[in-house]
């Protein structure tokens, strides 16, 4: 069976290891005589599947004991509503930092719930930079700051941890998380969509400090009250099962890899490949300023737009699908998760060096 080359921006590519073990347990999980997907949340059999994917995720991010972790369904975007719902308190304000797209959709959503204050923007440069520390100006009475630390559409990677003083840090890490090692200390709230390093796209991860849990705001619907999931095991409701059976897999396909450190070391090093191309070339063009370019989602320009469906005609030739950027932003995408393997990356790049001398 031939496999392509999928840089989709998620649902994206995962590892075969993992397709092909789901793929063996399809029918029949470890003599079961049932898979994954048949059993009851409630079963002995899935009640391991699920405590093993947390200790697996609890050990990948040394995620320290007073933080809850729950398997949420949903997508990261329920989360822009059931962000405030949880922790606002008493407060009734929050700060967002906007670095792009979802980070403007999380505003929004915001914005039905509480005074939403702009602690920083990227705007003024079209959204390709993340704002210095320096820049930013958080409100001591907020009850929360929330940014986003990897922006998917426009390709703007935190390669650093803000500092917020007093006030709790949330961060919607749903298109780096895993790539790298994160110290969870440092947060009050880590949420990520699963359909990019994690697994298939319905469940959601949320990370959460213990004692920013309890307060939800009256009204908050049962299933997005963190506390009431935290107690339930995050099966309040049956949750995505199979997404989480999946990301357990992926868990110990990181594990085995050695880990994050190493898992970043591969992920810089198929960035690079990308970026080398980028920069010796005038053919084409790189938006991000360089100390903030993603190396999950890589964004670039052709010097002539009247020639992107041309590239993109002879990439999915040569079994390279998805590089078309997002509407929003244009151009091409490449997404690089932890899944896409270096040849992949290197037979992108290869063929950018062939397009450009045919067309430059």
């Amino acid at each position: 069976m031939s496999r392509i080359w999928n840089f989709s921006a998620g649902p994206a590519v995962l590892p075969q290891e993992v397709l092909a073990r789901a793929g063996d347990e399809m029918l029949d999980w470890h003599g079961s005589g049932m898979g994954v997907m048949e059993m009851s949340h409630r079963g002995k059999e899935f009640m391991g599947i699920a405590a093993e994917a947390e200790s697996d995720l609890r050990s990948l991010l040394s995620i320290p004991p007073n933080y809850k972790v729950l398997f949420l369904a949903g997508g990261a975007t329920l989360q822009f509503a059931a962000i405030p719902m949880n922790l606002l308190g008493g407060k009734g304000k929050a700060d967002y930092v906007v670095t792009g797209e979802w980070s403007r959709k999380a505003v929004k959503e915001a914005e039905s719930f509480c005074d939403v204050g702009i602690a920083a923007s990227a705007e003024d440069r079209k959204f390709t930079y993340a704002p210095a520390q320096g820049a930013w100006k958080v409100r001591s009475d907020a009850a929360y700051v929330h940014y986003c630390s990897n922006e998917t559409i426009g390709g703007v990677e935190f390669h650093w941890i803000p500092e917020t003083g007093g006030v709790p840090l949330v961060t919607d890490a749903s298109s780096h998380i895993l790539s790298r090692p994160l110290d969870v200390s440092r947060f009050g709230l880590i949420y990520a969509g699963a359909q990019k390093n994690v697994g298939p796209a319905g469940m959601t991860i949320v990370i959460v400090r213990e004692d920013l849990i309890g307060h939800a705001q009256k009204g908050t619907p049962t299933v997005l009250d963190y506390k009431l999931q935290a107690d339930a095991g995050s099966m309040l409701n049956t949750p995505a099962t199979y997404g989480i059976y999946m990301a357990g897999l992926v868990f110990k396909w990181l594990k085995q890899f050695g880990g994050l450190a190493e898992m970043e070391r591969r992920n810089i090093a198929k960035a690079n490949l990308i970026y080398d191309v980028l920069d010796a070339s005038r053919f084409y063009r790189s938006p991000v300023a360089k100390e903030d370019r993603s190396r999950m989602n890589i964004p670039f320009t052709l010097a002539d737009s009247n020639l992107d469906a041309t590239f993109l005609e002879g990439a999915e030739r040569r079994g390279m699908i998805q590089l078309k950027g997002h509407r929003i932003v244009g151009g091409m995408r490449a997404s690089i998760y932890n899944a896409m393997p270096v040849e992949g990356v290197r037979a992108l790049v290869d063929y950018m060096r062939e397009f450009e001398k045919q067309h430059g």
